[in-house]
C-alpha cells in the first residue's frame, strides 16, 4: 500500500505563501493522477490542484493564478505552491493518488482516489 505524508502547513497572514509537499513511499512512484484536496471544517472535500502523468494540470477555479501544482519524479514528491492566500484557503490539505488511468486537466477531478495522505493543515489570518 502506498503511503503519501504531507508537510509544509502553517500559519500565515492574507497574502503570504506556503509550499507544500507530499512524499510518495513508492519508488518510481507513477500514479495516473495525483492531486491536492482541502476540507475546511463542516465543508466537503474540494479538489485544488492535480497534474497527471503527461504534466497536464488541473486546478479548482478558486485558486487558479494563485496555487501551482508540479511534481519531481526523481523525488516522488508532489508540490503545492500556494500564493496570495485568503482566509477561505484555511483548511486541511491532503494529497492523494489515482491509478486507474485517469487525466487530470482542465478542471477535471477524478472521482474515485486510491490512496490519500493524513493531510497537513493551513490556516491564513485576515
Amino acid at each position: 500500500q502506498v503511503q503519501l505524508v504531507e508537510s509544509g502547513g502553517g500559519s500565515v497572514q492574507t497574502g503570504g505563501s506556503l509550499r507544500l509537499s507530499c512524499v510518495s513511499s513508492e519508488s518510481n512512484h507513477r500514479p495516473s493522477c495525483w492531486g491536492w484536496f482541502r476540507q475546511a471544517p463542516g465543508q466537503e472535500r474540494e479538489g485544488v490542484a492535480a497534474i497527471d502523468k503527461s504534466g497536464d494540470t488541473s486546478y479548482a477555479n478558486s485558486v487558479k493564478g494563485r496555487f501551482t501544482v508540479s511534481k519531481d519524479n526523481t523525488k516522488n514528491t508532489l508540490y503545492l505552491q500556494m500564493n496570495s492566500l485568503k482566509p477561505e484557503d484555511t483548511a486541511m490539505y491532503y494529497c492523494a493518488g489515482e491509478t486507474g488511468g485517469a487525466h487530470c486537466r482542465d478542471g477535471y477531478f477524478p472521482v474515485e482516489w486510491n490512496y490519500w495522505g493524513q493531510g497537513t493543515q493551513v490556516t491564513v489570518s485576515s
